[in-house]
């Protein structure tokens, strides 16, 4: 193996938050309290799922991979970031920052396929809710599950490896608390051409179908909805989208002001992604817990019984 490739391979320093020495303390009670809160939620959210046969339906399904997605992928990020508050050396292995690289790019992309699955789910329960049942079979959310994991890979595999075939010739210092394709690319002393305009490629093949589907479906539901006489009717169909626009609102929100931030300014940097791999995780299931009525009766009813079991 010769200098380059024993450089290439060797570990990165993942920096962080440029503050104060004594301010890590608060800021690992603040990730640790949040993280904390994130899987509280999501497991919570995931065992009501499967315990309560009223949840046992296609918009279920897809919350409950929501649920697992974004424990999974805060829980590559966060429990690093926390150790470095803590680490002289705040190394990753070249390895590790592969690993951490790969699975965060996988959720966070099938993330969004799943969120326009969710509002074609919610379109047809809504616009055509005498074929529901047929359209969005078990078969068909199955298949639209796996096709946004599948779609996630392959994203997340064209991704890393365009990433790490770069020369890493300078600093191995990465100024992010994880390793992130962005604060990467300025470590290289290769030509970044290709991979700027394959990760373009890449987030236009994301970005827009998946809110093309978002918007032409909350279009017609609006449209839909807008004819329901009762207002009682009006204000039911209205509740079962508005926790899914929150979400998306949240997710899309924090992505687009994270990719809208200069490269100039890796601390604003630092604090958009903040935005998508903690708070989005810690929201989501607050969200679908204090605006869905399902969901806060099926809670209530397990409170209940643990507490006469008790």
């Amino acid at each position: 193996m010769d200098d380059r490739e024993t450089c290439n391979h060797s570990d990165f320093i993942l920096v962080g938050f440029r503050v104060r020495p004594e301010l890590h303390i608060l800021l690992f009670l603040l990730f640790l309290l949040v993280y904390a809160m994130i899987l509280l939620g999501n497991i919570g959210m995931m065992v009501i799922i499967i315990i309560d046969p009223r949840l046992n339906t296609p918009m279920y399904f897809f919350l409950g991979n929501l649920s697992f997605i974004d424990l999974f992928y805060s829980s590559v990020i966060a429990p690093k970031a926390m150790i470095n508050f803590w680490s002289e050396s705040k190394s990753i292995s070249f390895a590790g920052c592969v690993t951490q690289l790969f699975l965060f790019a996988l959720f966070i992309v099938t993330e969004g396929f799943l969120l326009a699955v969710m509002a074609y789910d919610r379109f047809i329960a809504i616009c055509s809710p005498l074929l529901y049942t047929v359209q969005m079979s078990t078969r068909v959310c199955v298949q639209l599950v796996a096709g946004s994991y599948f779609c996630g890979c392959i994203t997340s595999i064209l991704q890393t490896s365009m990433t790490f075939t770069l020369s890493f010739c300078a600093s191995r210092t990465i100024d992010h608390f994880y390793c992130d394709t962005r604060p990467l690319q300025r470590l290289s002393c290769s030509d970044l051409f290709i991979l700027r305009m394959v990760s373009f490629t890449l987030s236009g093949l994301i970005i827009l179908p998946t809110i093309i589907v978002i918007v032409i479906s909350y279009l017609y539901i609006v449209s839909t909805v807008l004819k329901i006489p009762s207002p009682e009717g009006r204000q039911k169909a209205f509740s079962t989208c508005s926790s899914h626009l929150g979400v998306v609102s949240v997710l899309y929100g924090a992505v687009f002001f994270m990719y809208l931030t200069p490269d100039t300014f890796p601390e604003l940097s630092k604090v958009a992604s903040l935005c998508y791999t903690l708070l989005t995780p810690m929201l989501n299931p607050l969200i679908y817990s204090l605006r869905n009525k399902d969901v806060k009766e099926a809670l209530n009813k397990l409170l209940e019984k643990k507490s006469t079991i008790l």
